[in-house]
């Protein structure tokens, strides 16, 4: 005889649909981590992209700016006569029209040739222009990687903030069910277990708002990496904690007048004010232009000629262009200043908060925390066997959650001002 007849099938289908429910949200569960996260950003980021772009055409603008002026070709047709009425000659009859007996025909090729190393300073310029590209390109990309990492920070945080909210609520639905027990006993008034029960609306009010924040937090992220995954399906993995070990902070200095791409952009914009001075210089000198010429002067049957014009600079010398670009090297030296200057305040800044976050940090970790716990448990302990009241004990379980809550959103504002230093430096210290 089978055991498994239809009755016996029917009942494991149903046992196993509670399961088959539960599992359906992960089927095709899409988590990553920080890296990973990181990687789909520069792939797939629209406002990356376009930045990227722009480097592209400041790179195709040096093959401009090397070109080679062109050359200039003329031909002409000269002493064209259409009244040209010729006698024919003797007994032949009639007239001949012969318009190009003296035409004069001539080719001629002009080419500049500039002096001063003009097209290699062009050259030049465009060249330092790409190299300025690309490092407020790189500025640009620190900017939204911090926006993106402070986004992974967020949603860790909500998904740790909602598993606090869940194991408060478990707890808390465990100590109903004793307090139940001890009403049923008689060794509970109904309005003290009245009281216990409205005290789950805090919870449940908690487990609703982390719910929000936490979908909140997935949708900005998600924008950021410019993806469409439904939020169920989507969830990010990382270590939610702290370190309490920092460098010194002139490692921290040193690193960032190495690294950060907007104090390089404007050590290039020293560089490319200079460039331009020279450029404006050479740009006042005189260029010639060489000719050379090909022609039919009748009754010569052909010739050629050379020429050469030179532009008499006597008013414009282009002193307007040398003044504004010597004016522009002094300026380009103050932005470089100010940006030197204010890596300085960036890192310190953030090397300051994340030493204040920690402080707080392992005071929690190793005190606060487990002594708000001990304080909760005995209380519950003791209100369960008559040695504490009703408000001492729902003082204990809001002072321990408001405790373990702060020191969750601690962790979240170390998180942050570890990235905040990791822009601040320009590039990843705090990992």
């Amino acid at each position: 005889m089978n055991i498994f007849d239809g009755k016996t099938a029917r009942k494991a289908l149903r046992a196993l649909a509670p399961l088959v429910y539960l599992a359906a949200p992960l089927v095709g569960q899409t988590v990553l981590t920080w890296p990973e996260v990181l990687q789909r950003f520069e792939a797939d980021n629209p406002e990356l992209k376009a930045a990227k772009a722009a480097v592209d055409e400041s790179r195709a603008n040096e093959v401009t700016a090397y070109l080679r002026p062109n050359p200039d070709m003329t031909a002409s047709l000269d002493q064209v006569n259409p009244f040209a009425n010729q006698p024919p000659p003797f007994g032949s009859g009639g007239y001949s029209y012969r318009p190009l007996e003296y035409a004069f025909p001539s080719l001629a090729f002009n080419y500049l040739h500039e002096r001063q190393h003009k097209r290699e300073l062009r050259r030049d310029s465009a060249r330092e222009t790409t190299a300025i590209t690309e490092s407020q390109y790189a500025d640009q990309e620190r900017g939204l990687i911090f926006a993106l990492r402070s986004a992974f920070v967020q949603v860790l945080q909500a998904e740790a903030v909602l598993d606090n909210a869940r194991q408060n609520i478990t707890y808390w639905d465990q100590e109903l069910k004793v307090n139940r027990d001890r009403y049923k006993a008689g060794d509970l008034a109904l309005v003290d277990l009245n009281r216990l029960e409205l005290q789950r609306v805090q919870f449940e009010t908690d487990l609703q708002t982390a719910l929000v924040d936490l979908r909140t937090s997935k949708i900005q992220l998600l924008t950021l990496l410019n993806q469409r995954i439904p939020l169920d399906q989507f969830d990010v993995r990382g270590d939610y904690g702290f370190r309490e070990e920092l460098k010194p902070l002139d490692e921290y200095r040193t690193t960032a007048l190495a690294k950060r791409p907007d104090l390089a952009a404007a050590v290039q914009g020293v560089e490319l004010a200079n460039i331009n001075h020279d450029l404006a210089n050479a740009n006042g000198s005189t260029d010639p232009t060489f000719g050379l010429d090909f022609g039919r002067a009748p009754p010569i049957p052909a010739y050629m000629g050379v020429s050469l014009s030179i532009p008499l600079r006597i008013f414009d010398r282009n002193q307007g262009e040398k003044e504004r670009t010597r004016l522009d090297i002094g300026r380009s030296e103050q932005f470089r200043d100010a940006a030197r200057a204010q890596v300085f305040s960036d890192v310190d800044s953030a090397y300051w908060t994340l030493v204040q976050a920690i402080e707080l940090l392992t005071p929690y970790k190793s005190k606060y925390l487990p002594m708000s716990e001990d304080i909760r448990d005995r209380m519950a302990f003791s209100y369960q066997n008559g040695g504490a009241s009703l408000l001492d004990f729902l003082d204990s379980e809001k002072a321990y959650r408001d405790t373990r809550l702060a020191y969750l959103n601690l962790i979240g504002s170390y998180l942050t001002a570890a990235a905040q230093m990791n822009m601040a430096v320009g590039t990843e210290v705090i990992p």
